[in-house]
């Protein structure tokens, strides 16, 4: 049997009169692939931004690895094991693609700022084995060739690649993708895709992924949940979700 990683119950999040989200309930299983869909406007992101803790619902829960809260600050959020990228590239432009990935490690280093100013002893140590750990990520996403560079100076679909290394470097329990192949050409959302499975397969993380690309979410989600205007109007299997009149009526169109 599944174990449940985390719950959404009953969430719902308004901003002044409009509510972004209206009594929103699902469920991430441990180790799945979860696909959360919707048109433009579907409260998708602010779904994610709930989970990380960046807003706070005025009702529900959300339950991760059996803790249950309401409000939770995004770097603890972080700290727990939810590690998460976004929907427009937000990164370090002058920085190294290198730096950028260390910074990911920040949360798993724990020197005092005395030690790791002068760089010496215990705190030389553990910057060498957290550097070994963002090389490892350098290599699983086949960017070496860019580790000195300014990320900055990236192509697009190289900083989307980065910005999953940061993530990945938190070694979440839940890794959270908000569109993460968005303005890609057909051989980048390929490669981001193989990247995506392996995190799942070979690390074992459990992801919630936001996508519109609808042959890549049926491609690589085990479930599927679907939102329009706040609300949830389909949850299951994806061909189960492709399936439903509800949702070609709002999202998929006409089915093929």
């Amino acid at each position: 049997m599944s174990e449940e990683l985390l719950n959404v119950q009953n969430v719902t999040l308004r901003f002044g009169g409009v509510t972004a989200i209206e009594d929103i309930s699902f469920d991430i299983q441990k180790g799945e692939i979860r696909a959360i869909i919707g048109p433009n406007g579907a409260g998708k992101t602010s779904m994610l931004n709930v989970i990380n803790g960046f807003y706070h619902p005025q009702e529900g829960t959300i339950t991760f690895r059996g803790e249950t809260r309401r409000k939770m600050k995004p770097y603890e959020a972080a700290a727990s094991g939810i590690a998460r990228t976004f929907q427009n590239v937000a990164l370090f432009k002058n920085m190294s693609t290198l730096d950028n990935i260390m910074s990911g490690r920040s949360l798993k280093m724990n020197r005092g700022f005395i030690s790791q100013m002068f760089y010496y002893g215990p705190a030389r140590e553990e910057e060498i084995a957290q550097r070994k750990k963002v090389e490892e990520i350098i290599d699983f996403l086949e960017i070496p060739h860019i580790r000195r560079q300014p990320v900055g100076k990236l192509p697009y679909g190289l900083q989307k690649r980065v910005e999953l290394g940061r993530a990945l470097a938190l070694e979440p329990d839940l890794l959270l993708l908000d569109e993460p192949m968005a303005g890609m050409n057909l051989e980048e959302k390929e490669d981001m895709s193989r990247f995506i499975l392996d995190v799942n397969q070979q690390f074992g993380t459990t992801i919630a992924l936001i996508e519109h690309d609808m042959g890549v979410v049926m491609d690589l989600a085990d479930r599927v949940v679907v939102l329009d205007y706040g609300k949830k109007i389909g949850d299951g299997l994806p061909a189960e979700v492709q399936a439903d009149q509800a949702v070609i009526d709002a999202y998929l169109g006409v089915p093929h």
